[in-house]
């Protein structure tokens, strides 16, 4: 089956916006192609790429920022902190989480002493 790139890219574009998606994944769920072909045509860091993560991205922080306003006056608190936890960025889930622990050392990757590479 043929695909027209320019209209796969408009119905990515509108389901984006109709359906407040969030994830590239829920992008190829509402599109007429498969996700082979959505990456075929919109490589990651391809302006089109970009465009689409942009208007996920700003889902995202219409979303949190609804959420925060919902907590704020106390609705449904705990179904709303799933949705959030769910599209939190890397900081704002550490800040959701208590019990977080950077297992990481901040950031750095743990490097294993030379005599492990030796063997």
């Amino acid at each position: 089956m043929a695909y027209d790139r320019n209209k796969i890219y408009q119905q990515a574009e509108e389901a984006i916006k109709k359906h407040n998606l969030f994830f590239i994944e829920d992008i190829v769920a509402f599109i007429p192609c498969n996700k082979d072909t959505f990456y075929r045509f919109f490589p990651v860091n391809s302006d089109e790429y970009d465009n689409l993560k942009e208007l996920l991205d700003n889902n995202k922080v219409k979303t949190k920022s609804s959420i925060r306003a919902k907590l704020w006056k106390s609705a449904k608190a705990a179904e709303l902190l799933a949705l959030y936890r769910l599209i939190a960025t890397p900081e704002e889930h550490q800040k959701l989480n208590q019990s977080y622990i950077d297992h990481t050392t901040k950031g750095e990757s743990i490097k294993p002493p030379i005599e492990w590479i030796d063997e």
